[in-house]
């Protein structure tokens, strides 16, 4: 094509350019380059506006684009008699000139414009003679004539936009129809919605819009066109196909066709307007088909049901209400319904269903119904509002429920619970208070868990640094530089231990080494450590009661337990004010017991710490014990003192209760069990100088780090080591026959044999072999009830080199006896008492279920756990199950229910019901059930799983 262009106008002194739909130039005579001051390269690619720009929205501009949008739009030529628009020179100055032009199109084969062909002349000179004075020439009254023309062009252009814009964004759909055979001359946004995206522009109705065919809207436009008469029609349907493959879908439609006339009243036309309505047409289907199908369903209810608008007018009312009242059909509506109202109960009903109606929130009353034999029977009368998408009211939907028979059985029972109100309240008060208590300890046995498992690395951590420093610090001169840094960080250590220490406490995982002492005598010994960090502001008054009972404790937590509670105290008392501390004979009765869940009756040795400070909330006292938390300002406290207390009181078998008012001062009181034993005589702590040994150590440890530093402690006392990383290699090691003097292992021991199994088998072949254990979290191989078996020597992690050097030395001295019986022939362990078992628990409560899982597992049993209904029905389907421990109060379904739909599965599934109910209904009828009341022990549980299962301990 640019060939033969090149041909026709390559010499055509005439300038031309050729531009795309895009307005791209694509090519351009020598007479346009020669006029507009450009090469073929510069312009080439180029869009036309960008290559020749005009101001934004400038006058020149908007005629450049009308012009050339109109010959896109139409196909057909269009004229600009006039347009001023700017040159720029190639110096970079912009010379306003005045330009005639003439815009062509050029088709495709398709008949679509491909091309605009651009013939433009400069008329500037004509232009500016017609601007001089004297009487103008004929050019020149042409180039005024066409810049009127121009001007209008240009108004009307912007006018038509407009009208097109407003024409096409408008939210009905419009289409003008131009002629006899009804052609699409303008169609809009929305009517391509409608119909689909078609190219309509130019075809006839018959031809863009097939599918109408004997539909009648041909047959209607025909009409509208010879009468002249325009139509309207609302809600009608059409089918129509959206794509072209696709099937015909039904639309309903609202229209008007307006005929068009020429100025002599001659039709041209057909304008088409209107709404698509389809989704409101199909909403009120489906409304009128929901109305029928709450009225069938209503009249199947045995409840009487009715219906009302907006306003509050009853409409409609089932056939049970007929036939309750015994009224005729239709004499309900409207306000006649409080004809059949109890004449004492009709004011109040009116007035309620009044306030509903206007604040259009739930109605719900009750009131006697007047029934057909003339009686009158009590209803709870319920009402709900049916909203809109906006929220307005639709509809009312009310049901009346008979409840004479509950009204009945309520006053019977008000009668009967007239004396037994109080007892109930005060019993209610009592188990609110005693689950409080039980969710309390459940909550600090968990923690407790997490934090004594913590301790076991953290120990190992510290006891690689604190080997590896002591290590250094020897190697060191006096005055190096280096020493005060280490000894600071050996301080960090100690911090770190100490924290360790209580981490353990709280989780009742510290070894204790409990004596049985008196503490009147302990107390008086830590007199002087109290006073001093009590400071001389606080008045200290010790009461010790006459008589006073022995405990067996670890006397070294009691001095911490003592000072920790008097540190806190002063800082109560913000350093000032009087602290007294007492301790007696106290028996905690069964009434106690029932009301603390953690608490066995008997005789206890009571310390209390009282102090006349600020008092705590109660909400401030559910968290006290909880390991990191303190009222302290930031940087004076790690809250780990008071967890270290409960710890180890709990771990002691003791209880300990805070009694706290605000601004009435707080008391802490702590309960040790009595011990009927002999006071133990105290053993002198060592002292003197550190020493070593050469004896031979067999240093058993599974880390690496804390190996390799224990055993350059040992080296640097003196003695020879010899390594291993576990009990088969230590034993190994035993067997060689090599010289041994002591077994120096870790409690914490992996592979088959524990460090507790490799000690007893050791000691066969070596019975002369003393043994000294080390860890930093201890399990049941050394220590039972929380306290170190008898014989045991532990050293616990971290420990310094001087603790390290003293207990070498102690336990060589005396060696433990370590074995009881032979390794070979250990006595059988105590059959779980539901060894085997596999019980599905479901409890929604995650502290309560972990608890009953814990115990139900040292039981011997495989314990599944679901928090609600759904997860234990999945987990029946896994395998089967031997029984199954059921909370009625689930979130998604009841117990009662659970176990009907379980008991569906397998008949004979017995199940035992955690409630705190001490009945449940129904359950004489299910046969292999069982209640268990809340609160119960681990003994209650164990024998309820076992009667239910039919077997004895």
């Amino acid at each position: 094509m640019l060939i033969a262009l090149d041909k026709i106008f390559s010499d055509d002194p005439s300038p031309y350019v050729l531009v795309d739909r895009d307005l791209r130039i694509t090519w351009a005579n020598a007479a346009y380059l020669a006029t507009t001051g450009r090469s073929a390269e510069s312009i080439i690619g180029r869009i036309i506006t960008d290559a020749f720009p005009a101001p934004p929205d400038s006058v020149p501009d908007q005629m450049l684009r009308m012009s050339l949008s109109r010959v896109l739009e139409t196909g057909r030529i269009d004229h600009l008699p006039l347009i001023p628009y700017p040159i720029t020179a190639p110096d970079g100055s912009v010379t306003e000139r005045y330009w005639s032009a003439t815009h062509t199109p050029i088709m495709d084969g398709e008949g679509r414009v491909e091309y605009i062909l651009q013939n433009t002349n400069d008329v500037t000179e004509i232009y500016r003679e017609s601007n001089t004075l004297g009487a103008p020439g004929d050019n020149a009254k042409v180039i005024r004539r066409a810049e009127a023309v121009a001007k209008e062009n240009l108004a009307l252009g912007a006018a038509v936009n407009f009208v097109r814009s407003a024409f096409d964004q408008a939210p009905s759909f419009m289409v003008v129809l131009k002629g006899r055979d009804l052609t699409f001359q303008i169609v809009n946004e929305s009517y391509l919605q409608l119909v689909g995206r078609r190219d309509l522009i130019g075809k006839t109705l018959r031809e863009g819009l097939p599918e109408l065919e004997g539909q009648g809207f041909y047959e209607l436009l025909e009409q509208v066109y010879n009468s002249g008469e325009a139509v309207t029609r609302r809600g009608a349907e059409v089918r129509l196909r959206p794509t072209p493959e696709g099937p015909e879908e039904p639309r309903f439609v609202d229209f008007i066709f307006s005929p068009m006339k020429d100025p002599d009243g001659t039709p041209n036309g057909i304008f088409v307007e209107g709404h698509d309505v389809t989704r409101q047409k199909l909403a009120e289907a489906e409304l009128i088909a929901t109305r029928e199908r709450f009225r069938t369903m209503a009249q199947s209810m045995p409840n009487h049901v009715w219906t009302a608008t907006p306003e509050g007018v009853i409409d409609w009312v089932n056939d049970r209400i007929y036939a309750y009242t015994g009224v005729a059909e239709g004499q309900l509506y409207d306000g006649q319904w409080i004809d059949v109202v109890h004449p004492d109960d009709a004011e109040e009903g009116g007035a309620v269903w009044a306030a509903a109606v206007e604040s259009t929130s739930l109605y719900q009353t009750e009131f006697r119904i007047r029934s057909a034999d003339g009686s009158y029977r009590w209803h709870i009368v319920r009402a709900v509002p049916l909203r809109d998408a906006s929220g307005a009211v639709e509809r009312w939907i009310g049901t009346n429920t008979d409840i004479e028979d509950r009204k009945t059985a309520e006053s019977a029972l008000a009668q009967l619970n007239a004396t037994l109100e109080e007892r109930v309240e005060q019993r209610n008060r009592e188990l609110e208070a005693l689950h409080a208590t039980l969710r309390q300890s459940q909550k600090m046995e968990a923690i407790g868990n997490l934090a004594g498992g913590i301790a076991h690395d953290f120990n190992n951590l510290l006891q690689t640094i604190t080997g590896s420093l002591q290590l250094a610090l020897r190697g060191l001169e006096p005055d190096s530089p280096v020493r005060p840094r280490l000894d600071q960080a050996m301080k960090a250590v100690g911090r770190g231990a100490t924290l360790a220490s209580q981490l353990l406490s709280f989780g009742r995982r510290q070894p204790l080494a409990p004596k049985v002492i008196n503490l009147s005598r302990l107390l008086r010994d830590a007199d002087h450590i109290v006073r001093s960090a009590l400071g001389e502001a606080v008045e200290v008054e010790t009461i010790v009661a006459g008589g006073l009972w022995n405990t067996c404790v670890d006397p070294a937590n009691v001095e911490s337990a003592i000072l920790n509670l008097a540190i806190n105290a002063r800082d109560a008392m913000n350093g000032q004010g009087r602290l007294t501390i007492e301790i007696g004979n106290a028996y905690l009765d069964d009434a106690y017991a029932r009301a603390h869940v953690d608490v066995t009756p008997g005789q206890y040795v009571m310390l209390a710490v009282t102090d006349t400070g600020c008092g705590m909330p109660p909400e401030i006292i559910e968290k006290v014990f909880e390991p990191f938390f303190t009222t302290k300002a930031e940087g004076r406290g790690t809250g780990l003192g008071m967890s270290m207390v409960y710890g180890f009181v709990k771990q002691s078998g003791g209880h300990v209760k805070i009694y706290s008012e605000v601004g009435n001062g707080t008391s802490i009181k702590i309960y040790l069990p009595r011990s009927l034993e002999a006071e133990d005589t105290a053993r002198p702590a060592q002292s003197g100088p550190m020493t070593g040994g050469n004896e031979t150590i067999l240093l058993v440890e599974d880390d690496e780090d804390v190996r390799a530093t224990a055993a350059g402690l040992l080296a640097d006392l003196g003695y020879t080591v010899l390594q291993a990383r576990d009990a088969d290699r230590a034993m190994t090691i035993v067997e060689s026959g090599a010289r041994i003097d002591l077994l120096f292992t870790d409690v914490v021991m992996p592979g088959r044999m524990t460090s507790r199994q490799m000690a007893e088998k050791a000691r066969l072949m070596m019975p002369k072999l003393a043994v000294l254990f080390t860890s930093g979290y201890t399990q049941n191989s050394i220590v039972h009830g929380g306290r170190l078996d008898a014989g045991v020597q532990l050293l616990s992690k971290p420990y310094t080199q001087e603790a390290l050097a003293r207990k070498l030395r102690e336990v060589l001295a005396k060696p433990a006896a370590v074995v009881e019986q032979p390794v070979a022939s250990p006595p059988p362990p105590p059959a779980a008492p539901l060894a085997g078992l596999r019980v599905l628990v479901c409890e929604d409560d995650v502290i309560i279920r972990m608890n009953l899982a814990e115990v139900l597992q040292e039981a011997g049993c495989s314990v599944l756990e679901a928090g609600n209904g759904k997860k234990a029905l999945a987990l029946l389907e896994t395998g089967p199950v031997d029984a199954v421990l059921i909370d009625l109060g689930l979130p998604d379904m009841s117990g009662m229910d659970l176990a009907a739909t379980m008991r569906d599965r397998l008949p004979d599934l017995p199940v035992v019901f955690a409630t705190g109910q001490t009945h449940v209904a129904g359950i004489e009828a299910m046969g292999r059930a069982q209640v268990l009341t809340k609160p119960f022990g681990d003994d209650a549980l164990i024998e309820t799983l076992l009667a239910v299962l039919g077997r004895t301990a």
